[in-house]
C-alpha cells in the first residue's frame, strides 16, 4: 500500500513554453531557408544582374576618383596634404622650379610661412597619427627647418639672392626670371655668389 500522506515531486514548467519552442522551430526554419539555394525567377536574376552591374560601375568610379594619374587629383589623405605644404615650402626655398615658369625662385617669408604651418599641423595632430605619417612629418619638419637655416645664412652673407614671387616684378628688374636659380643659373638651385 502506498501512503497517501507521501508528497508526490512536482514539475512547474515557468514561462510560456509552447511559444518557446514554436519560436525555435521558425528561428530553424529561417535558418534553412536561408541556407538553401533559392530559385529565381526571371526577374529576379536580371534585376540582380542590374544591381551587380551598378555596384562595379560605383566602384569603377570610386577607384577613379581616388587614383592619382595625369588630370586626376591626388586622394585627400593626410600624406597627401604633406605633400602639399612640403612642395610649397620647397619651392619657395628654390629648391625646385616653380612648374609654370621653369624658373627657381627664394622667397624666405613664404617659404617660412609654410614651414610653419607644418609646425602647426605637427602640434595639433600630436598622438592623432600613424608611426609612418608621424615619421614623415617630423622628419621632414627637421629638414625643411634645417635647409631654411642654411638658406637664410646664405642670403644673409650675400651669397644668394632673394626674388619676389613670379609675376611680382617688372620684366628686366630684378626678381623677373633668372633670379633664385633660373635658367640662366643653370637651373641648380638658388644661386650662391
Amino acid at each position: 500500500m502506498t501512503d497517501s500522506n507521501e508528497q508526490k515531486p512536482k514539475i512547474e514548467i515557468a514561462g510560456d513554453w509552447k511559444s518557446e519552442v514554436q519560436a525555435e522551430k521558425q528561428r530553424l526554419a529561417e535558418e534553412k531557408a536561408a541556407q538553401e539555394p533559392a530559385i529565381k525567377g526571371d526577374d529576379d536574376w536580371k534585376a540582380e544582374a542590374k544591381a551587380e552591374k551598378e555596384r562595379l560601375a560605383a566602384k569603377a568610379e570610386e577607384e577613379d576618383a581616388s587614383g592619382g594619374g595625369a588630370g586626376r587629383m591626388p586622394p585627400a589623405d593626410f600624406k597627401t596634404l604633406l605633400s602639399t605644404m612640403i612642395s610649397q615650402a620647397m619651392l619657395a626655398l628654390g629648391a625646385m622650379p616653380d612648374p609654370q615658369t621653369g624658373q627657381r625662385y627664394l622667397i624666405l617669408d613664404l617659404a617660412k610661412h609654410h614651414i610653419d604651418m607644418l609646425g602647426v599641423i605637427e602640434e595639433k595632430t600630436k598622438g592623432n597619427l600613424d608611426q609612418e605619417e608621424e615619421e614623415m612629418l617630423t622628419q621632414t619638419l627637421h629638414e625643411l627647418r634645417m635647409h631654411f637655416v642654411d638658406v637664410s645664412k646664405a642670403a644673409a652673407e650675400g651669397r644668394l639672392r632673394t626674388a619676389p614671387a613670379p609675376g611680382s616684378a617688372a620684366p628686366g628688374t630684378p626678381g623677373s626670371g633668372d633670379i633664385a636659380g633660373g635658367p640662366a643659373a643653370g637651373g641648380a638651385g638658388p644661386i650662391v655668389s
